[in-house]
């Protein structure tokens, strides 16, 4: 069944092959990259349909103007741009926390705790499918929240709620020999660690 599952990603690979010439290019990459008005123009009647379409050919001229008055920075122009500073301590923050979380960690030893949980051998993978569902399901649902609550919230939220996760999976793998119902604490732990990652980071 795996080998079925694995390539199952593949189909949605061909769909896209195969319809992608049929779909127009996009009116901001004909109009700004290209240059070509005509073209553009052609582009949003398809996506759009017939009408006028003059307000937001206009809002991608500005986006154009905009663009060549911006300064491209080479890597090193940006690390010493002061302007710049916080912004980039920001997104090495969030980069470095989000390699360095934990999730390629709980995803590795998944396996090991459902079957220290006395999971039947062929109900592992489907155990961890589940895992990989919830983390899924958990990111369409932040795709939701993120609107009412903001990054902010939902990053430092996700990350606290991911350190006390991980500090009470600690506990249960610690004490998972003394007490028989830590196995499944262990696991009911995992998802929801992984249903924090998708929310928060």
């Amino acid at each position: 069944l795996w080998p079925w599952l694995l390539a199952s990603s593949g189909l949605s690979a061909l769909i896209q092959l195969v319809t992608l010439p049929f779909f127009p290019d996009s009116p901001s990459y004909l109009l700004i990259q290209k240059g070509n008005e005509e073209a553009c123009r052609k582009a949003i009647r398809k996506l759009w349909g017939e009408g006028d379409h003059q307000e937001e050919i206009d809002d991608i001229i500005k986006e154009k103007v905009a663009m060549t008055s911006t300064k491209t920075l080479r890597v090193l122009e940006l690390v010493k741009e002061q302007s710049l500073r916080w912004q980039l301590y920001i997104l090495m923050t969030v980069m470095t926390t989000l390699q360095l979380c934990g999730i390629n960690a709980i995803y590795f030893y998944s396996f090991e705790v459902f079957h220290t949980a006395k999971f039947e051998e062929y109900l592992i993978p489907y155990v961890s499918l589940g895992v990989g569902l919830c983390e899924c399901l958990s990111s369409i649902l932040c795709s939701t929240l993120i609107d009412r609550f903001g990054r902010k919230v939902l990053l430092w939220g996700g990350y606290t709620l991911m350190c006390s996760v991980l500090a009470l999976l600690t506990m249960t793998l610690s004490l998972q020999h003394q007490f028989f119902w830590m196995h499944y604490f262990s696991v009911i732990l995992i998802f929801l660690f992984v249903i924090f990652y998708g929310i928060g980071p």
